[in-house]
């Protein structure tokens, strides 16, 4: 190894350390939380940090169950897919025209949106809650998509932008000489330039819509329409001292955010670290 590697090998070894470190803070409660899923009462109280004797799948069926996290499930399902698919696309738009393109007040525009997103939930879920029972909304899964696309395209937009304007000029002006209308430049030259920011927007607001708790406790009282967070929470409410089975749930809840980011962990990684707040 040539020296000069060798001492910025050696430098970067307490980074890498503390890295480590975190990573292991991060990681050990999920772990636990998946072992207790597999124990009974009795083997939580002796065995907490050891893997379990015999790995009891059976508290995975009794929380699926007794918490109704079929019925959960379809809702959060329900909610997610359109709020996630409508708001990639509508964010993939509005980046491109705030990244690209010039119209009167664009700037002005662009940062009401970026209030958006930089406003908690909050400060207007008691105003939200009043028009939404004006429109007579409440108690639908309308009240939880319209709000989630909202959110999530505030923060798209800014997104999206930031990848739409590092794209080099002159590839757009080569295509606009070739004829492409300001749609056709968007589909065919610039989305595969930009896919990576699009699959991390997909990570990242299905991973939002998913466990989102606040919208849901608000403005829903169906038990028919609760999602998985808020299900889960009831859940819980009832069987506190049962660790297994409130383990048994919350692996259950959060096995779909864990398994989409296994899948887009490139493509997510590669849209992180692509500069996409430049511009």
């Amino acid at each position: 190894m040539p020296p000069l590697l060798r001492r910025r090998t050696l430098a970067n070894i307490p980074v890498y350390v503390l890295l480590i470190l975190f990573l292991v803070l991060a990681v050990i409660p999920f772990v636990l939380i998946f072992l207790a899923a597999f124990k009974d009462g009795t083997e939580i109280a002796h065995n907490t940090f050891g893997l379990p004797q015999t790995w009891n799948w059976f508290n995975f069926v009794e929380a699926w169950n007794q918490a109704h996290f079929n019925a959960y499930f379809r809702s959060s399902l329900i909610v997610v897919v359109p709020v996630v698919v409508v708001s990639t696309l509508l964010s993939v738009m509005t980046g491109y025209a705030f990244g690209r393109m010039r119209f009167p007040l664009s700037s002005l525009i662009f940062y009401i949106f970026l209030l958006g997103f930089m406003v908690p939930q909050e400060a207007y879920i008691i105003p939200l809650y009043y028009n939404m029972r004006k429109l007579g909304l409440l108690d639908s899964y309308w009240a939880l998509i319209l709000p989630q696309i909202g959110m999530s395209v505030c923060f798209g937009t800014f997104w999206m932008r930031g990848f739409f304007a590092n794209i080099p000029r002159d590839l757009v002006d080569a295509a606009r000489v070739d004829g492409a209308s300001n749609w056709n430049a968007l589909w065919r030259v610039m989305f595969p330039l930009v896919r990576p920011a699009i699959l991390t927007l997909v990570v990242l607001v299905f991973i939002w819509t998913w466990n989102d708790f606040l919208l849901a406790l608000v403005l829903i009282t169906k038990d028919t329409l609760r999602t998985l967070p808020l299900g889960l929470a009831f859940f819980q409410g009832r069987y506190t001292t049962d660790i297994p089975l409130t383990s048994a749930g919350a692996t259950i809840v959060a096995l779909p955010t864990i398994l989409i980011y296994i899948l887009f962990q490139r493509q997510f990684i590669r849209g992180m670290t692509s500069g996409a707040v430049h511009g």
